[in-house]
């Protein structure tokens, strides 16, 4: 249900969109519907979204909005985005309420996975 004033969408730019689809795929079982060559969205992953091609990234150092995934189980995903492709930018640490690392996938779009599970 979509409600009033509140964020529905976020769009991030990407410069492979196969390999950040793939990617995706791989660690988190997204699945995409695409809109044309240069455009492809999910649904169902806490906020909708899409990805547009571009040579742009997203990407905190650069004022860029940081999206955080949530994880019952912070050593898991992290085994499972490394293993998918993306590429860890931060190690795991901890901070007032828990533990997260960052990492950028394909197209070099900034994530973080948080965690108030302790190891």
């Amino acid at each position: 249900m979509n409600d009033h004033e509140k964020l529905n969408y976020v769009e991030f730019p990407s410069s492979d969109l196969d390999a950040t689809k793939a990617f995706f795929q791989k660690a988190f079982a997204w699945s995409f519907v695409d809109y044309g060559p240069e455009y492809t969205a999910f649904s169902g992953q806490g906020l909708d979204g899409g990805f547009f091609t571009s040579k742009l990234c997203s990407n905190s150092a650069n004022g860029a909005a940081l999206l955080v995934f949530y994880s019952n189980n912070l050593e898991v995903t992290l085994a499972k985005v490394s293993e998918a492709g993306g590429k860890i930018v931060k190690p795991i640490f901890s901070f007032p309420g828990g533990r997260r690392f960052h990492f950028v996938e394909p197209s070099g779009n900034e994530f973080a996975v948080w965690s108030d599970v302790a190891p």
